[in-house]
């Protein structure tokens, strides 16, 4: 794989690497938001959110259109929502597997207390 694809791959997981990032994903899950309706939602300033989707944007995460005053923000490719619901499966298996070795050493600890 040539070294263009994989720093366009690792861009791309950069993109997706911050909780904001990823906030504002989830609530583009529903379908197309105003930027004011991004921001009620954060409750963050709004030059922190607008660098956000610029990020996203940049990426090709997002798409932008203007309406009147307004700027709404969707998804470009909702594919990107496998990824994310990829990444979770794998944390609440990891979270399962944990769960598993705590019971199985609660379990041991009290067996020994038993002696």
């Amino acid at each position: 794989m040539g070294d263009r694809i994989i720093q366009k791959k690792a861009d791309f997981f950069k993109a997706l690497s911050h909780p904001t990032r990823i906030k504002i994903l989830e609530l583009l899950r529903e379908g197309e938001l105003c930027v004011c309706d991004i921001l009620e939602a954060l409750k963050l300033e709004q030059s922190n959110v607008s660098q956000h989707l610029a990020i996203l944007r940049k990426q090709g995460i997002l798409n932008s259109r203007k309406k009147g005053l307004k700027v709404l923000y969707s998804i470009k490719n909702i594919q990107t929502y496998d990824v994310i619901d990829f990444v979770t499966n794998i944390l609440r298996q990891d979270l399962l597997e944990d769960s598993i070795l705590v019971e199985q050493f609660d379990d041991k600890c009290s067996s020994l207390e038993d002696l």
